[in-house]
This record gives structure tokens, sequence and C-alpha cells, in this order.
């Protein structure tokens, strides 16, 4: 048995576990695989090879949204001060549950509840991210002064992991720096291309392609005023068609004037999964996450980001992306009044990006797992 515990922080986390799950149940097909996490069972189960056990659990508080594009610092150091006041407890109890399993392997992407429940029962555990926790609370003004040892809790138990896995945009991994190996992205890519995918969608070919991706905290945008000049073909999911103006929701997946929304339902028809619809994509809208990022870099598809509120991972994609993708900079009141037209040709003009970075990272960490067994 491999446990996953995965954070339920976003989609992130759990689109880059699953490529590595999948990278290890393809060598190795008679592993029990069990994922604690928060994230959907339906996102899980829709891009997973084979069937493994799912196990809902809150493992760590993450951050606390309005929406993707804001976070709720107070809120989040208040749920954070909640769930580590009982941090022992909560370790103790995953250390019963892990040895009841016969649990041999912890892999933790990148909930310090699994590190430290992994030491109590005398069991392996793996680290893989792009970063920690103490990292990104440290760069909130007042966490450590409203949330007194908290801190020192989170680095208490990543510094009891084995292994750390450490991607690219990376930052923190303090508490692990002896034991920290290097991995390339780990990222979905499509397996269909995008010709292909856009003829399975009806998206006429000589049009510019734009998917908006704004995972699930979700963001109100005019997308009718972004394609008013039709310019190009909005591409949609379910996850953007809401609030008062997304009324290409209303069309079943058909085209109005120049937006295409895919649903759930029609991607599961399709046999589509998200990469591919950022592989059809030209440029991808959204703020920069690793998730979209690594699978930008994957699908060799340009990225138009802005700002996502005070969090310190921001400040290293800006530095590190132009070396990465083609990408470019909306300020938040052009995005969210659907000015995106000139931004979306100056990013298309723009010259690829200087390197082409490898994308294997779910085979080396997969090599990693299964050597570790």
């Amino acid at each position: 048995m491999i446990v996953f515990y995965v954070s339920g922080h976003g989609f992130g986390h759990a689109s880059r576990d699953i490529e590595v799950l999948n990278a290890v149940l393809r060598r190795r097909p008679s592993i029990s695989v069990a994922i604690r996490s928060a994230v959907p069972a339906w996102f899980l189960e829709a891009s997973l090879k084979q069937r493994v056990t799912l196990e809902p659990l809150e493992t760590d508080p993450g951050l606390a949204q309005h929406d993707s594009l804001r976070i709720d610092e107070t809120e989040t150091v208040l749920r954070a001060r909640r769930f580590y006041d009982g941090f022992d407890e909560r370790a103790e109890a995953e250390a019963t549950w892990l040895r009841t399993c016969g649990t041999r392997l912890v892999v933790a992407d990148v909930p310090p509840l699994a590190c430290a429940a992994a030491a109590r029962a005398g069991i392996p555990s793996i680290l893989l991210g792009n970063f920690t926790w103490d990292w990104i609370y440290r760069g909130l003004d007042e966490f450590e002064r409203l949330a007194p040892g908290v801190l020192s809790t989170i680095e208490q138990a990543y510094a009891t992991t084995g292994q750390a896995l450490r991607l690219p945009l990376h930052g923190g991994f303090a508490p692990m720096a002896d034991v920290v190996r290097d991995i390339p992205f780990v990222a979905r890519r499509s397996a269909r291309g995008r010709d292909a995918v856009r003829e399975a969608l009806g998206i006429d070919a000589d049009r510019p392609v734009v998917l908006a991706s704004f995972g699930g905290h979700g963001v109100q945008i005019p997308y009718t005023e972004a394609v008013k000049d039709r310019r190009f073909v909005l591409l949609l999911t379910d996850f953007e068609v809401r609030g008062p103006d997304s009324h290409a929701g209303n069309t079943g997946g058909g085209v109005l004037e120049g937006v295409r929304c895919v649903s759930a339902r029609e991607r599961a028809e399709r046999d589509l999964r998200y990469e591919d619809l950022v592989a059809a994509a030209d440029v991808v809208v959204s703020k920069p996450g690793y998730g979209i990022v690594s699978e930008c870099v994957a699908n060799n598809t340009a990225l138009l980001y802005t700002s996502r509120g005070r969090m310190i991972e921001y400040d290293v994609f800006v530095e590190e992306m132009p070396r990465l993708l083609r990408c470019r900079f909306i300020p938040q009141d052009a995005l969210l009044a659907g000015a995106w037209t000139d931004h979306i040709d100056a990013l298309m003009a723009q010259p690829p990006a200087p390197t082409v970075p490898p994308v294997n990272g779910a085979q080396v960490a997969a090599d990693v797992i299964l050597n570790s067994l």
C-alpha cells in the first residue's frame, strides 16, 4: 500500500499527483494505492487510469480565498491556527490509520500532516511539490503573531521526511534541505494535439483560440465583452461559466458570439482531458499557479496572466516564467473588464521562450517511489 496525501488547495496538487500515480501504476499495476485528500472524487476519478481508493480527509488548511484572484488572509490564519492547534492528535490518528492499512510508503504533496504521521508510524515518506506551507505562510503579514507556533510545527513535521522531490518554480524546503532532489516538471500533456482537439470540438482552426482558466474558486469576468470584436474564439469550461454575465453556459456546449463552452459531460463524451483544451488553445488566460503553468509549458501554449493577491509564490513565477514559456502580464482591471484583445495580440507577437524545459517529472518521481518500496 502506498498512501498519497494531497493538499486540497486548488487542483494543481492533485493534477500532478495523478500523473505520478498513473506512471507508478503503469509499471506496477498490482500496487494498492490510497489517496487522502479533500479534493473532490470526481476530479481524481476523471484522470486516473486505474482504480485507487479515495479517502476524504482535510490534509491541510491551505489558503482561504474570496475567489481565484483574492486571498482571504484573515481567514487563512484562523484556519491554520485551528488546524494546527490539534496537530498532535491528528498526526497520531493518521499514524494509527496508516499502520492499520499496512502502508509501506507515504507520498505528501505537500501536507505536513503526512510526514508527521508517517514518522510516528515508522513508515518512510517522500515529499513532492514546488513549495512548502511554512514558506507560503511566512509571506503573509501577521501570520506568526496571530498563529504563534504554527510555522515551527510545520517545519518540524517536514523535517521528518526521508526524501523531498522539488519541482521547478519552487520556494521553501529549508526544513528538508539535506534530502532535496530537484526533478523536472510533472505536467499533464495532451495525447491528441492541437488540431485533433479543435476538430473534435468543431472550432474554426483559422481563428486564435483562447482558454480561460481560473480554477474551482471562480472569478466574475464579462466574457461576452472579451469576445465582442470576434478576433478569437473563447474556450470556457464549467468553472468559468458562472455569474450574471456568463450566459455562455446556456448554449449547451455550442458557440455563442465567439464563445465555446465545453462542459464536463461533453469532455467525457469526447474523451477529452483538461490538458487537451490547453493544447487546443493559442493562449491561456489565468493566474500563475503550478498546474496551469506546467501544462502551458508541456503543451507549448502561451500564458496571459494576472496577479493573484499577496502570495509569495507569485513572485517566483513572475521572475522565472519568461524563460520557460511565452507569457505576458494583464492588469486585473483590464482582465475583469474583458479588455483582452490588445494584450492577447501583443502576447502572440512575442518570440518563443529561450528554453524548452523537460516535462518528464512524473516518470522520475515514479522511479523514486518504486525504488523506495
